[in-house]
């Protein structure tokens, strides 16, 4: 089969979370035609997973300005810019409803299994860029489909591909068998079923970002509950703990953000929460009773646990992606030119250098990797960001270069990034000192419980404060 002219073909765009719906929207703009492929059975399907997880970022940064204008005809008015949304008011609120703007240009059920240049695998240089886009897809039904593109918008995310509990990025031994016991999401513990499943046991927390945080401080409210006698959290640091393991605190310019890290803190200051610092899992075995016991590459053994939520960050699927060349970062799997400006050692989300098309840019010309799925492992993203870079990318594929290379962007400072803040946290008012830097790190010396002997390490310096 002869493949189509490229400039009569549409731009596909994979993921109708809120990157890719936000670059179909920007597409529309310039006059180009999106065509959105979701793997899920609706749009933002990966944000409904997380439907009873609060943001940190309010209404008014998370609205694409080109899609609040496509969406305006219709009678959609933003919410109140200043409050803060659940993933469920995202996805049903906002998402939705553009998801419906954008109608039959939105295809769920939608599995994108393949990309790659028509008549030409990754070894072919002849006529390359001059071949359009072959996009292989498997639908809900089982039917398989092969599609043509003039270029590709990767907004696939990373939901879909959490990291593993190991220390060494690999699954610790002994982590498939123990599935039915551990949890890659923060739980909803309004579900009967799931707090049920959490309710009076101890459970082993292992992560230092902003979800993890989320978790301890859920895990924290269930034991003070009436129902939530004898819970239990453990909180697994493969680092140590100092002041700026909690992020910017008060001095945090997105005020629900530092309230999750001080929620964190009250849960291990206030005796729910046991932290185990320095601890790298190597293993997750089983005690006589059936119960959970992480064992350490340094030989520690923790008191057994009931279950497991791990929350150590994602990476991305390239995959399907075999067959096409990029050029990424060898450590954050994120593109060359962008992994400095992200590196998570160096910047939190709000250190993030602007950036647009060139610096998401790979050897095979049209191709674009976008949102989450371009940080790579870098956990330090925005739906901010997100939102200029495709409008940077669109304005690119449509040849305004003047605009894609006009980047501009200023993101909220200080404190963790890449996850999500408390749902039912009351309102936090932003200090009169939040600025770049948080208060300098002070040293948390907590007591690990009495089977473990766990030194605490100073975690190292990064940040805007360097």
């Amino acid at each position: 089969m002869n493949a189509p002219a490229t400039a009569e073909l549409p731009v596909v765009v994979i993921g109708a979370g809120p990157t890719g719906l936000a670059a179909a929207a920007h597409l529309i703009d310039h006059g180009i035609e999106p065509l959105v492929l979701e793997a899920g059975p609706a749009a933002a399907a990966a944000v409904r997973e997380w439907s009873h997880v609060r943001l940190f970022s309010t209404w008014a940064e998370v609205v694409d300005p080109v899609a609040e204008k496509l969406l305006a005809p219709t009678g959609w008015t933003r919410p109140d810019p200043a409050t803060y949304p659940s993933g469920g008011d995202w996805a049903e609120l906002y998402l939705q409803p553009l998801a419906d703007m954008l109608g039959d240009r939105v295809r769920t059920g939608a599995t994108v299994t393949g990309v790659s240049r028509a008549g030409r695998d990754r070894i072919v240089d002849a006529d390359r860029d001059q071949q359009p886009f072959v996009v292989h897809v498997a639908h809900a039904d089982g039917r398989e489909e092969r599609l043509f593109a003039r270029a590709v918008i990767d907004a696939s995310g990373t939901w879909a591909t959490p990291s593993p509990a190991g220390g060494s990025g690999l699954a610790a031994l002994g982590e498939q068998t123990a599935a039915h016991r551990i949890t890659y999401r923060v739980p909803d513990l309004k579900d009967p079923a799931v707090r049920a499943r959490y309710a009076g046991k101890r459970t082993a927390v292992i992560g230092s970002g902003a979800s993890a945080f989320t978790a301890l401080a859920y895990l924290a409210d269930l034991a003070k509950s009436d129902d939530g006698a004898g819970t239990k959290g453990v909180w697994i640091l493969r680092r140590g703990i100092s002041g700026s393991t909690f992020g910017g605190g008060a001095a945090d310019q997105l005020p629900a953000r530092g309230a999750l890290g001080l929620a964190a803190k009250a849960a291990v200051d206030a005796g729910h929460v046991d932290a185990v610092t320095g601890f790298r899992t190597e293993a997750i075995e089983r005690d006589t009773d059936g119960r959970l016991v992480l064992a350490g590459e340094d030989g520690r053994r923790l008191d057994a646990v009931d279950e497991v939520i791990v929350l150590t960050g994602f990476r991305p699927d390239l995959s399907f992606l075999g067959e096409l060349r990029l050029r990424l970062d060898e450590r954050l799997q994120a593109p060359v030119a962008l992994a400095p400006l992200i590196d998570p050692n160096q910047h939190s989300c709000g250190t993030v250098y602007p950036h647009g098309h060139r610096e998401l840019s790979h050897p095979e010309q049209g191709l674009y990797l976008v949102g989450m799925k371009s940080y790579g492992r870098a956990p330090t993203f925005l739906a901010m960001t997100g939102y200029e870079q495709v409008r940077s990318v669109a304005a690119a594929i449509a040849g305004d270069l003047d605009s894609a290379d006009r980047v501009e962007l200023t993101l909220p400072e200080t404190g963790v990034c890449g996850g999500a803040g408390l749902f039912d946290a009351p309102d936090t008012q932003q200090t009169d000192g939040a600025g770049c830097c948080a208060p300098a790190p002070q040293l948390i010396r907590l007591a690990a419980p009495a089977t473990v002997a766990a030194a605490t390490e100073k975690a190292p310096t990064g940040g805007c404060c360097g």
